[in-house]
């Protein structure tokens, strides 16, 4: 999510007693900036967040369909985009729903982006003979698969879905998706019930991000995997239980090997700091959480899936992930 940063006269105009609940996402300049970050990551060019050889192919991909995605959103008309009825919208507000909701019937021009994303592609297919084949197999797809693929992909269940297919599946819904919370007033969103959802989809969040600038400095957000659109939580706080009595941060060490404790500290881009995974020991999960006061750039879904070598190592000291990643799947073996 890009950020302008506040001028000094500004600064001291901002109400310091109030914290921005909802950031909502830039759709426009979003998926642009996560495929310029997906190919720094990929070129290891990230201090923090190590990348292996084997990882490197598969970011430069995920890049390669980030930028259809933003290709998408300036080739297809307005109406693709269009939001819900105002009094549909307002009364999940009223009750303290998600007024885009992931489940239920979604919007049928979600399949005229999959569409134009997998013509987007097609130049790259032709120089990669997998990217062409999983192009094949997807416009193989009936009407049926394709929408139990989705359902799939939005309930986040790795049972029924194909993972070379899903992340192509979750790149079109997150256009639709994202597109849609744009538009939303953000002050006029309400909290759900559970802080652990997002408010504007009720999708779970990817990761969460410590942001710098304006009225958001220092504090914490949680970023939805699918809208994009960022939501407050405290530190320190397990943002899968609520807890706060068992949480502990773990990075990898400079030399590799096993995850360790971090304390923090106040030095600034400190790479060791710009990846961690918060732990709970009260429901054994993880979710990792990336810091913009030490890498101004850091983007919680792109990091999120080129920092998998911390997904290992925190999983072989116990801890299950909280929540996927829409890009990267596997299979429920």
């Amino acid at each position: 999510m890009v950020q302008r940063l506040l001028e000094p006269g500004e600064i001291e105009s901002l109400d310091h007693t109030a914290i921005p609940r909802l950031l909502l996402p830039d759709a426009r300049s979003l998926f642009t900036a996560r495929a310029a970050r997906l190919r720094q990551l990929a070129d290891n060019q990230i201090k923090g967040i190590p990348v292996g050889a084997t990882m490197q192919g598969y970011l430069l991909m995920m890049a390669a369909l980030v930028d259809a995605q933003a290709a998408v959103i300036k080739s297809l008309p307005a109406d693709t985009f269009a939001l819900p009825d105002a009094a549909g919208i307002q009364m999940a507000i009223d009750h303290h729903m998600p007024p885009l909701p992931v489940s239920g019937t979604r919007p049928a021009t979600w399949r005229r982006v999959f569409a134009a994303l997998l013509d987007e592609l097609d130049p790259l297919a032709a120089s990669q003979p997998q990217l062409a084949g999983v192009l094949a197999e997807l416009r193989a797809l009936d009407s049926a698969q394709l929408e139990g693929c989705a359902d799939a992909v939005l309930a986040e269940l790795t049972e029924g879905v194909h993972p070379l297919h899903a992340p192509f599946v979750a790149a079109a819904l997150q256009v639709i998706w994202t597109m849609r919370a744009s538009q939303l007033d953000a002050p006029h969103v309400q909290p759900l019930v559970t802080n652990t959802l997002c408010p504007v989809c009720g999708s779970h969040p990817v990761a969460s991000v410590i942001r710098i600038g304006g009225q958001s400095q220092g504090y914490r957000y949680l970023q939805c995997a699918c809208c994009a659109s960022e939501w407050h939580m405290v530190r320190v706080k397990c943002s899968c239980c609520e807890s706060n009595s068992s949480i502990a941060y773990q990075s990898i060490e400079p030399e590799g090997g096993m995850p360790a404790p971090t304390e923090p500290i106040n030095k600034a881009n400190d790479p060791s700091k710009v990846a961690r995974a918060e732990t709970c020991d009260e429901c054994h999960t993880y979710r990792k959480i990336f810091n913009q006061e030490h890498d101004y750039h850091v983007e919680p879904l792109a990091d999120d899936l080129a920092s998998l070598a911390l997904d290992l190592l925190v999983g072989e000291a116990g801890y299950s992930r909280a929540s996927g990643n829409p890009l990267l799947w596997f299979n429920a073996e």
